[in-house]
């Protein structure tokens, strides 16, 4: 299969501080692929630099279906087809939810909008019951489903979602892994971020371990949940 995203030797700085210490890693067509590692260890920081939130790289590549992107504006790299769920939910609060849906199709317009609109209602039944219902009303899970679906609403290449199940309670943690599990399925792959690994692991096909900005360890889910080192460090497993 051909990469959809590339990321080789990146490196970044917050200030003097190395944030990122040239990782490489990839994502293909119709696969779901996770990041794990604790506090602090460069994982939402990997996902800023590839959407363009963070500006100019220190050095490495970064490529979205063989172009690269280092170096791209935010809103031509969403413009791409590369879309991202932020920590944190950060829906429109004072706006309805069918108007965060329709700021996440900002690029597009016309039956396209429609069709996306109709997926994601079939998605989250629960965001049609809240359609006309202000953001900032929803519970923590519905805010989540509202920003994965907003996302959606770009139709996007690749969906790069970060912490989304952090603050939720484990039935909607359940629930949205169940959702990442579909988007998959039909088709679109989806680059994780996740400090519930071990709930990670069981969805996805491949994952990488990063530790203070370096890619420490990669390889199939499968043998993730298995290795010992990643069972003692990240799945609570002794």
């Amino acid at each position: 299969m051909s990469d959809i995203l590339e990321v080789k030797d990146l490196h970044f700085y917050y200030g003097e501080i190395h944030a990122l210490k040239g990782i490489s890693f990839n994502v293909t067509e119709n696969e779901v692929v996770t990041i794990i590692g604790g506090n602090g260890a460069g994982k939402t920081t990997t996902l800023r630099a590839i959407s363009g939130l963070l500006g100019k790289i220190a050095s490495g590549e970064i490529r979205f279906f063989g172009e690269r992107i280092d170096g791209k504006r935010p809103h031509n790299i969403a413009g791409m087809g590369l879309a991202q769920c932020l920590e944190g939910r950060h829906v429109f609060t004072n706006l309805t939810v069918r108007e965060n849906l329709d700021m996440g199709a900002y690029l597009r317009s016309g039956a396209e909008v429609k069709d996306s609109l109709e997926y994601v209602f079939n998605l989250f039944p629960r965001l049609l019951e809240r359609e006309t219902q202000k953001a900032g009303t929803l519970s923590g899970g519905e805010q989540q489903m509202l920003a994965v679906g907003r996302a959606l609403m770009q139709k996007p290449k690749l969906l790069m979602m970060d912490e989304p199940s952090l603050g939720l309670a484990p039935i909607i943690v359940s629930s949205i892994f169940k959702t990442i599990k579909q988007i998959r399925d039909d088709g679109m792959p989806v680059l994780l971020i996740e400090q519930n690994s071990n709930a990670a692991l069981r969805i996805v096909d491949r994952g990488y371990v990063i530790e203070t900005g370096e890619i420490v360890l990669s390889d199939t889910a499968q043998n993730l949940l298995e290795n010992e080192d990643v069972k003692n460090s990240y799945l609570g497993v002794n």
